[in-house]
Order: structure tokens, then sequence, then C-alpha cells
């Protein structure tokens, strides 16, 4: 009896414990609320312009979501800054997902910040970490690699932009002023 007490009690335990790793965590943002909802996953750019292509534009457009009461959810990524999170829905546009993460406000606007998703109803859960690695084989380099981990500087989109406008986004001549001031 003690034996099947201790085995359950374990279950339990482990039980409790997958279930909170599944659960977004603070970071202590302006406004922010933890929070776990149903939303259909769509193309942002579709939603306000009407221009809609198939699949949600394969990865080149900004993805949000829809919640239940209508309301299109702009979401950010977790844990690589500035990625995104269309590597994180790319796999679910049009279908309805279970987000969990971050609501917060910031100057008038409200984002979410996503840690955790998983297809509705019953789909498996997966952290929001897959940017690095999705980046890391569209360019032919190895995930693990420190070019992955810094991939903001080898990017060839980002270096593209840079070269047109800038460090600073103002124009090259821009850049030139404000290093000659440094």
């Amino acid at each position: 009896m003690k034996k099947l007490f201790l085995t359950a009690l374990m279950a339990i335990s482990t039980t409790a414990f997958t279930a909170s790793a599944m659960a977004a965590e603070e970071w202590g943002l302006p406004d922010e609320k933890i929070s776990r909802f149903e939303a259909k996953v769509v193309d942002v750019l579709c939603e306000l312009t009407g221009d809609c292509p198939n699949n949600c534009g394969d990865g080149s457009r900004q993805l949000g979501l829809i919640d239940g009461s209508g309301k299109l959810i702009l979401p950010l990524k977790n844990n690589v800054a500035f990625a995104g999170a269309v590597d994180e829905f790319s796999d679910f546009c049009g279908k309805q997902v279970i987000a969990d993460g971050l609501l917060t406000t910031n100057r008038g606007y409200t984002v979410f910040v996503l840690q955790f998703v998983k297809q509705a109803p019953d789909g498996k859960w997966r952290r929001a970490n897959r940017f690095t690695q999705k980046w890391a084989k569209r360019n032919g380099i190895d995930p693990k690699s420190k070019q992955a981990r810094r991939w903001f500087a080898h990017d060839p989109q980002v270096k593209a932009i840079i070269a047109k406008n800038g460090k600073l986004g103002l124009g090259l001549a821009a850049d030139k002023a404000y290093e000659a001031k440094q």
C-alpha cells in the first residue's frame, strides 16, 4: 500500500511539474499579465488590408492572433530579440491555437509576448524558441554556431537594410555625421 501511495504521489508531482512547466513566466514588464487563450493564427496584413496570399504569405509576412472576441493581437517573440513570431506560428496559418505568454501594454498599445503554443484543442505544447534553428537552416548555417546565436549580425536582410538606410535607419549621411561626433 505504501509503495502504491508513493507511486501515485510521484505521478501527481510529475504531472503538476509538467503542467506548470508549460506556463508563462513573468518578466517584470509594465502592466504584464500572464495570459493563455485560444485564437486563430492570421496574416496581419491580410486582416488589415484584405491582401491575402495563400498560406499567410509563406513566412514573408507578420502573423497575428484573432481571439474569440474578434480582437487582433500582435505577438512578439519570447526568446530572440527582434525575431517576430512568424517561425512560431507558420505551421498554424488559419488554424486555432492555444497561446501562452504575457500581455503587456506600452504607450497605449497592447502586445502579446509568446512563450508557448499548441494547436487547439489538445495539441502538444512547444516552447516559442524555433527562430534560431529555422533561421540557421534558411541560411545554411549550423544552428549551434556563434553565427546563429548572433543571427542579427549575419542576416542578409538586416545587412541589406543597413547598407541602404544606415545603422541608425536615418540614412548613410546621418550615420557618418553621428560617427564624426563620437
